[in-house]
Parts: C-alpha cells; sequence; structure tokens
C-alpha cells in the first residue's frame, strides 16, 4: 500500500523536491546568499516531511484499506464511516451503486425465476397434446409411416424431459427421496422408452445385473440412465448394449456399455463440460452436448460417482458407482 500511495503522492513530493533544489541551486549561484544556512533549512524541511508523508499515509490510507477488505457483497455497512470529504464522496457513491446492483439482481433473480416457472408451464402443457400424438401414432396400421413418426416423437419427448429436468435441478435438493430402489425395473422402464428407436437402429441390449437393489432417488436415477442410454443408442451402430451391476470395494456399480464411435481420448477431460461436444464429428448437429453434463449434475446430490472410458471408435464404458448406506446419513437422517 505504501509504494501505490507514494506513487498516488507523487506530483506533491516532486514538487517538493523540485523547490528545495531550486533554493539550493539559488544559494549556489548568488554568492549573497549563504549555502550552508539553506542545507541546513532543507535537510530540518525533509526530516519534517518526512513525517509528515508518515502521519498522512496512516490517515489517509486507513478507509481505502478497509475499503481493499470489503467482502464484495454489495452491502458496504462494513466499511467505517469516512474521515474526510474525498472519502465521503466515495463512500455515499459506492452506497449508491451498491444500491443500484442489489436493486437490479433483486429484479433479474424474479424475471429469472418468472421465466423458469414459464417455461415448466410450457412443458407440462405441451406434454397433453404430446401424449394424444403418441396414442395416435401407435393406431396407425402404416409401419412404414409408423416408425419415423415415433422416432420423432421420441426425439420431442426426451428433449422436453431433459429440458424439465434441467430447470428443476435448482431445487433438485428439496425433491430428494433417498430410498432402495429397483435397478432392474428402472433400467427396463427406460429401455421400454427408447425401444422403437432401438428397434429403428437394429440395436440390442445384454442386462446382466448381479446386484438389483441400490440407494438413491427413483426418479432422479432414472433421468441419469435415461441420458446414458439415449447417449448409447444415439451413437451406436447395431450392437448390443451392455448393462450389468457388480460388487466393487463393498459398493454397487452399475456400467453402460455400448460398441458406438466412442470418444477421442483427448475429449475425456472435458465431457462432463457444459455444451461440449465430441471433436469426431463436430458437425453432428444431433448432439447438444448437455446429456452427460445432466448427469454429472444429477450424481453430485446423490453421492453417485462417474467414470467414463472410452476408445475412439470402440465405444464407451460408463460406471456408476453408488454410495453406501452411510453416505446418505445426512439426506436420510438414519
Amino acid at each position: 500500500m505504501i509504494r501505490t500511495y507514494l506513487w498516488e503522492r507523487k506530483s506533491w513530493i516532486l514538487f517538493f523536491t523540485a523547490l528545495h533544489l531550486l533554493w539550493i541551486f539559488v544559494a549556489y549561484i548568488d554568492t549573497a546568499i549563504p549555502l550552508q544556512p539553506i542545507l541546513y533549512m532543507v535537510f530540518i524541511s525533509l526530516l519534517f516531511f518526512i513525517v509528515f508523508v508518515f502521519i498522512r499515509y496512516q490517515k489517509e490510507t486507513r478507509f481505502f484499506k478497509r475499503l481493499k477488505e470489503w467482502d464484495h457483497n454489495l452491502n458496504i455497512t462494513g466499511v467505517d464511516a469516512p474521515d474526510t470529504p474525498f472519502e465521503e464522496i466515495v463512500s455515499d457513491s459506492l452506497s449508491e451503486q451498491a444500491n443500484l446492483l442489489r436493486k437490479a439482481a433483486s429484479e433479474n433473480r424474479m424475471l429469472l425465476e418468472q421465466e423458469k416457472d414459464d417455461l415448466l408451464s410450457w412443458i407440462h402443457e405441451v406434454k397433453t397434446p404430446l401424449t394424444a400424438m403418441h396414442l395416435m401414432i401407435e393406431r396407425l396400421e402404416n409401419q412404414s409411416l409408423k416408425a419415423p413418426l415415433k422416432y420423432e416423437w421420441l426425439r420431442i419427448h426426451l428433449l422436453l424431459d431433459q429440458q424439465l429436468h434441467q430447470k428443476r435441478m435448482s431445487f433438485m435438493e428439496n425433491d430428494l427421496y433417498i430410498e432402495k430402489t429397483d435397478l432392474e425395473t428402472v433400467i427396463f422402464q427406460e429401455i421400454k422408452t427408447l425401444q422403437s428407436w432401438c428397434i429403428q437402429k437394429g440395436i440390442g441390449f445384454d442386462i446382466q445385473l448381479d446386484i438389483t437393489e441400490v440407494l438413491s432417488d427413483a426418479k432422479w436415477l432414472s433421468f441419469m440412465i435415461r441420458q446414458l442410454l439415449t447417449n448409447a443408442v444415439k451413437y451406436s451402430t447395431t450392437s448390443d448394449i451392455i448393462i450389468k451391476s457388480d460388487h466393487q470395494d463393498h459398493k454397487v456399480t452399475l456400467t453402460i456399455q455400448d460398441f458406438g464411435r466412442g470418444i477421442d481420448p483427448k475429449d475425456l477431460p472435458r465431457v462432463f463440460d457444459k455444451g461440449f461436444t465430441s471433436t469426431i464429428d463436430h458437425n453432428d448437429h444431433a448432439s447438444t452436448g448437455m446429456g452427460l453434463y445432466l448427469t454429472k449434475r444429477v450424481s453430485e446430490p446423490l453421492l453417485i460417482s462417474i467414470d467414463v472410458t472410452s476408445k475412439r471408435g470402440e465405444g464407451t464404458r460408463v460406471t456408476l458407482t453408488f454410495p453406501q448406506k452411510n453416505d446418505f446419513v445426512q439426506l436420510t437422517g438414519v
């Protein structure tokens, strides 16, 4: 801070120095003025000036030191009252700006909440005609027309579902209900949802569930598995997707392995980043870069760890490791 203060007061210091040098110069060239008394006066003046600068440094920087330690929460009540008129101008200006920012932040927060509520309401409203559309598609007898319609319907359904859960994530902790969840029921339900898409692509499932019960929230776990299965089907051709559960280090693991295009090794550290799409086929407009990001977001409150391994052209394996009961003590209270 002292270096900053001296630099701020450099003009005063330069003026003081130049003035005293002028006195010495005048005494030097004018023989009528004795040089030694002038040097003595300059020396005494310099001592007083150093003491003066030290005192002013302590006084003038006190306010700015407190301001520098301000916690930046738009509340300057923790900053002590200013000592000088200029500090008072700064303090008043900061208070006014902080009030304006708090007001703007509050208004923006209300607008965002309103937009979120409107979007959630819209999604729920859209689900009604979407359900009716699905029933009409099921009544079609023309299979060559029915299959692509079901596929397009499924895409809309999955996108709406993804958007709905994404908007609910901000208050996900309030919605959690941790209980014993049957993996087989959850997985088969999600496979059934993707059935028409899998038939169209010639994709089957090899399911090996040695462990069928985990401790989790059934609704949010279903969403996670839905994102992983959607990715596996989307980026695979005719092949089987292997789903198996096991015990590792006293914890239940669920592995979903496909044999699709895979992920480039350099992309693996970024697969959970929002909006990141693979560099293998960067022009793939079907990729949104949201599936694994949302899966990761949901996994954190559920205490589920995710591991992704992949080789380009050989497929991708995603492993979910579920927590033990003791890990959920704070959430379940048991």
